[in-house]
């Protein structure tokens, strides 16, 4: 059958992919291959500590559409996120020595180590995907896929500002599915919620109010202009999982 056939050299093309894809990804469903926090390890003489750092977006102080007050906010909300992510894993990493797994504290605990962990990396792609300037290249892989699957840049476009547009708050996500290669926007509501599984995050678009209500209160649509005039399109390409 054809379509046999085209299933096999599907798997065949994206087989290393998904190996790169799962052997780098973290405890989430989400891929977590760009946008790494940095980590330091610190040893003690029974045991060895994983702690993720903040990082440092001060580079995007006085990007156009964006204002300091509005950038500060957002990074102090960020490093929150990643406070109470090293902290939810010491706690964790305490009732497991204490045997304490079957408990009601440690299941409430593992459960919103989602919600903190994504918070925590989905502002890291998101800070990291703006900062650009001049557009995205014409040429380059990004575009030739999104038209595959779109029909056209433009086309993906329209429809990634309008799932922003949409009532409510989370994240617009572009993901690649790393078994077809294929690019869809998905709505986030919650940051532990609703991700597809096998999806690789191409671009983030914050829209929680704090992205925004700052600088744009209830006008979203102007928010979203600025957001794609600062995109950081060379980074966005560096998360393709397919290069051929």
């Amino acid at each position: 059958m054809i379509w046999g056939n085209e299933r096999e050299v599907n798997k065949q093309s994206f087989s290393l992919n998904r190996r790169r894809f799962l052997s780098l990804s973290g405890m989430f469903g989400l891929a977590l291959i760009s946008g790494k926090s940095d980590i330091t390890m610190a040893r003690t003489q029974k045991e060895e500590r994983m702690t993720y750092q903040s990082k440092d977006y001060n580079r995007l102080l006085g990007m156009e559409g964006f204002s300091d007050t509005l950038l500060k906010n957002h990074f102090t909300l960020y490093q929150g996120y990643v406070a109470n992510t090293n902290k939810l894993i010491d706690a964790l990493n305490q009732l497991l020595k204490e045997g304490k797994t079957g408990t009601a504290e440690y299941a409430e605990l593992k459960r919103r180590l989602g919600w903190e962990f994504n918070g925590m990396r989905l502002h890291e792609y998101y800070f990291e995907n703006l900062g650009g300037k001049g557009g995205i290249h014409k040429g380059g892989k990004l575009v030739q896929k999104l038209a595959e699957s779109y029909g056209s840049y433009e086309s993906w476009e329209k429809d990634f500002k309008a799932t922003a547009s949409m009532r409510g708050v989370g994240w617009a996500v572009l993901y690649q599915d790393i078994f077809s290669g294929k690019f869809l926007n998905f709505w986030i509501n919650e940051h532990d919620v609703g991700h597809p599984a096998g999806g690789m995050p191409i671009l983030i678009m914050d829209v929680f109010e704090h992205a925004f209500m700052i600088d744009y209160g209830l006008k979203r649509g102007d928010y979203i202009e600025a957001f794609f005039r600062n995109i950081n399109w060379t980074e966005a390409e560096k998360r393709l999982l397919l290069h051929n």
